[in-house]
């Protein structure tokens, strides 16, 4: 009303309007303590002695871009890193699940990443994670939460839902544990995130939709889109570093004309390498762009349906009276080059640089030294025996899919060399193994997985295993397998490459094994040299550490591994590795 000057005024810019859905020229915001206060023609007479002005230069006023659905942890690095990473990429606004930190620490874990959450410069919004472990009789995590301890963090300030429930079979089956969960959340009127992995569209997915999960992010066709649209759901499609899950389901919308204010763009899973070369957000809502959406459409994917989503949309997701002033100056809007970014008013990124003073975020020291090995490994604890008399042998094989999360259930005739099942290079089957690493058990599961393409000797080993976060190995080499696992057990985990006894590429990762406590760019530079390891062993396939970070992931069909063994996800048991002849 102009009894008070503004704190910052931006004038004559192009305001896209994601409520409208217009762009509107000659357009000046006026900003008070770090929200909208005017969004108007003329802001002029906001302007006093102390006001900033800022000309806009006929450039678009854009909402700061909301990521709906990501895990942090998958960035290798703590929160206030990646914060640092996303910011000048226009990213003002996330909605994390911790469930990785979750399943190591527990609720202590969650509360870590929480306070470190809300001590950011831009909005970071904690979601409950729900599945801790995500599969229970099919594995076992470093921790177990419940109902009760969800009822707990829904009272913290910075909660905003529950996380991803991925038991979706146990949500069909009216599983007390997870009624539970999703009843202590919707009694706070928060948002219920959801985790559908399976193509059945039938009975069971509609009683998954019926015990209360209103989002979705695992659909990978045009008709997973369609259908969680239709049944009430936010259809979430996502890119993250090795997911590209957009081009399939948008056509929900540019070819099957559905409302697109129900759907919204999220990362789920990024790391470093992806955040600093890449982008964050940017990079989805320019990919929605280029697959036939109308720019506003998919800023409003990005922006105010996420908002609206969370319950949020006054604080967040516009420009508009009131909202948080999270905003970007972006100079050509089909290409989303994002000149300048602002959260709750004040300038934190110009030109692709960051500009805020963010400092470290210090975890305790009862965060690190998590990985329990309980012994030092050997090429003997790699060792599959084969029944007595074989001279080969039919095994299941976990079959990496590039850019997607399932694998695929295989099968392969694999020989036997003194009385040990060997792997077959030739056809791209090595060996896979999972290490307990919480307990100190000391077990060992092996199996066989294809898709790699390892050419060489060697092994890759990391303990970021979603989601339980045992260790993973992978190898055509057993003396390295065990010399990678003994690394992380030396270092308190990350992920290590190893040809030959000689140490190719490590990251190391003291947070729960899980995050680096250095800067995202040292470890994307890290990965970096990790990917070119993994390209000289002669693996071909994209964001190839993704795929083998989620071997573990028995809540996505169809074959993977546990610490109590090969679980075939499509029947939620657990299998035998080799099978009769």
């Amino acid at each position: 009303m102009g009894r008070k000057a503004a704190d910052l005024v931006v004038r004559n810019g192009r305001w896209v309007n994601v409520h409208s859905g217009e762009v509107i020229p000659g357009t000046d915001v006026a900003i008070a303590a770090g929200r909208f206060a005017y969004c108007g023609p003329d802001a002029s007479y906001a302007i006093g002695d102390r006001t900033k002005v800022v000309d806009a230069r006929g450039r678009y006023l854009v909402p700061g871009l909301c990521d709906a659905h990501m895990h942090v942890e998958s960035g290798m690095v703590t929160v206030t890193e990646f914060c640092r990473a996303v910011i000048p990429h226009g990213t003002t606004s996330m909605f994390i699940d911790p469930h990785e930190i979750a399943n190591v620490l527990g609720l202590q874990g969650v509360r870590l990443m929480h306070d470190e959450a809300a001590a950011q410069a831009i909005n970071v919004y904690v979601q409950m994670p729900s599945c801790v472990p995500s599969a229970p009789g099919l594995e076992h995590a470093g921790a177990e939460l419940g109902a009760e301890e969800v009822a707990e963090a829904m009272g913290w300030d910075n909660i905003v839902g529950l996380g991803e429930v991925m038991n979706f079979p146990g949500v069909a089956a009216n599983n007390p544990v997870m009624s539970g969960e999703i009843a202590a959340t919707m009694r706070t009127g928060k948002t219920v995130g959801g985790h559908y992995a399976s193509p059945d569209l039938g009975r069971a997915f509609h009683g998954y939709v019926a015990g209360g999960p209103e989002d979705d992010h695992e659909g990978t066709r045009m008709e997973d889109a369609v259908a969680r649209v239709r049944q009430g759901m936010k259809a979430m499609l996502r890119l993250g570093s090795a997911w590209y899950d957009v081009a399939s389901q948008i056509k929900a919308v540019t070819e099957q004309g559905l409302d697109p204010r129900n759907f919204i763009l999220c990362t789920d899973d990024s790391h470093s390498g992806t955040l600093v070369e890449e982008g964050h957000m940017d990079r989805v809502v320019r990919h929605a762009i280029a697959q036939g959406l109308k720019p506003v459409t998919a800023i409003q994917m990005a922006t105010i349906n996420t908002a609206q989503h969370f319950r949020l949309d006054r604080e967040l997701g516009s420009i508009a009276p009131g909202r948080l002033a999270d905003f970007l100056i972006v100079s050509d809007l089909a290409a989303l080059s994002i000149d300048e970014v602002y959260a709750r008013g004040v300038r934190l990124a110009r030109g692709g640089k960051l500009e805020a003073d963010i400092p470290a975020y210090n975890y305790p020291a009862n965060a690190k030294k998590t990985v329990r090995l309980g012994k030092r490994l050997t090429a003997a604890d790699f060792d599959i025996p084969a029944p007595k008399g074989a001279r080969s042998v039919r095994a299941r094989v976990i079959g990496v899919v590039e850019n997607q999360a399932p694998t695929r259930a295989l099968t392969g005739e694999l020989p036997v060399v003194n009385g040990l099942v060997a792997m077959d290079r030739r056809n791209d089957i090595c060996q896979i193994a999972l290490v307990e690493r919480h307990r100190g058990t000391g077990a060992v599961t092996n199996g066989f997985v294809s898709g790699f393409g390892y050419t060489q000797d060697c092994a890759m080993a990391s303990t970021v295993a979603h989601d339980s976060h045992h260790m993973i190995v992978v190898g055509t080499n057993k003396n390295d397998m065990a010399k990678a696992a003994n690394r992380l057990g030396q270092v308190g985990g990350g992920v290590v490459m190893i040809s030959k006894g000689r140490e190719l590429a490590l990251i190391e990762m003291p947070i729960a094994g899980l995050m680096s406590d250095q800067r995202a760019e040292v470890v994307a530079e890290k990965a970096a040299k990790l990917a070119a390891a993994m390209r000289e062993m002669g693996c071909t396939l994209n964001n190839a550490y993704m795929q083998h970070s989620l071997l573990a992931l028995v809540v996505i069909p169809e074959l993977r591994i546990s610490d109590m063994g090969i679980i075939d996800v499509t029947a939620f048991r657990r299998v035998d590795l080799l099978l009769p002849s």
